[in-house]
């Protein structure tokens, strides 16, 4: 990455005629890039993925980037796979449906709670792939796994007996995460009735399968949350992540400790789980009118 990153400076300079300081700019935003994904282990364009490019944003901001800091993050790295793409060092652009600067105002975006529930309403059904797809946007909105735990676990990391799931994390960490009642339901009708069908032989050891009885790709369970996005009527840009920035932010608003969310999370270090100690302006304002001794419309 370090030897793509200065052929990109010199096309920036030399054929896009860029201002220096816009360039010094950029450089250092992908500097800083480059060494995130050299630290997860990634060392090559190819292998980075949006869900790591969203873990780079986010850690961004818990260094208290403003949002206008952010977004040029963005615009350097979009820019970046462009001139990759363009070169044919990519097959394709993973940033290409990325939203616009303009629409990366705030870090973490995340679902209310209504939106989560007609999320999880719209994978309604009995057919054999309804079932194991409503299991899916269960359990990542009930334990806040990112989309690469999520695949990678195993039918026999669900413990019904405690309500728990044991869940590899980064740097092969195992923590264990609650399972809601709701998505415990979920998942005794998957694995009941549809898991059989789609393990044929018996023998696969991932809790979620395709079609062809194989583990499930990132790519795979993003569309199926696009989809069911797409039934719900949801106009947001959602993707699998999102589910985790709403189960910490529910968390939070709920009253949960952070120390607790970030051990549920996975989250080595407090700092990356303070990105979601925004609160919206009722809770803010009940808080208010509630212990305010002159707060608005509350009687004397």
């Amino acid at each position: 990455m370090q030897y793509l990153l200065e052929q990109f400076i010199g096309y920036c300079t030399l054929e896009r005629g860029l201002a220096d300081n816009t360039v010094e700019a950029y450089v250092h935003d992908l500097r800083r890039f480059v060494e995130f994904m050299q630290a997860q282990g990634i060392t090559e364009p190819a292998a980075a993925d949006r869900s790591r490019l969203l873990d780079f944003l986010e850690a961004s901001q818990a260094e208290g980037l403003a949002p206008a800091s952010l977004a040029r993050r963005l615009v350097a790295v979009k820019i970046f796979f462009r001139y990759l793409l363009q070169e044919k060092i990519l097959a394709h652009d993973i940033t290409d449906t990325m939203a616009g600067p303009r629409l990366w105002r705030v870090l973490p975006d995340f679902l209310n709670e209504q939106e989560v529930t007609r999320l999880l309403a719209a994978g309604n059904g009995n057919e054999v792939l309804s079932l194991r797809n409503r299991a899916i946007i269960e359990l990542l909105y009930a334990t806040g796994m990112r989309v690469s735990e999520l695949v990678r676990a195993r039918r026999d990391e669900v413990d019904f007996d405690t309500g728990t799931i044991r869940v590899i994390g980064k740097g092969n960490k195992q923590r264990l995460v609650p399972v809601g009642r709701p998505a415990q339901k979920c998942l005794r009708h998957y694995l009941n009735q549809a898991r059989p069908r789609l393990d044929r032989a018996g023998q696969a050891a991932e809790l979620f399968l395709s079609v062809n009885g194989r583990a499930l790709t990132r790519k795979r369970i993003w569309d199926l949350v696009k989809e069911a996005a797409r039934r719900a009527g949801i106009s947001k840009n959602i993707y699998p992540h999102m589910l985790r920035h709403s189960f910490a932010s529910h968390l939070l608003n709920g009253g949960a400790d952070l120390r607790i969310i970030q051990e549920m999370l996975g989250h080595a270090d407090i700092s990356t789980t303070q990105i979601y100690t925004h609160v919206d302006s009722r809770r803010l304002l009940n808080i208010h009118r509630q212990y305010h001794p002159r707060a608005l419309h509350r009687k004397p």
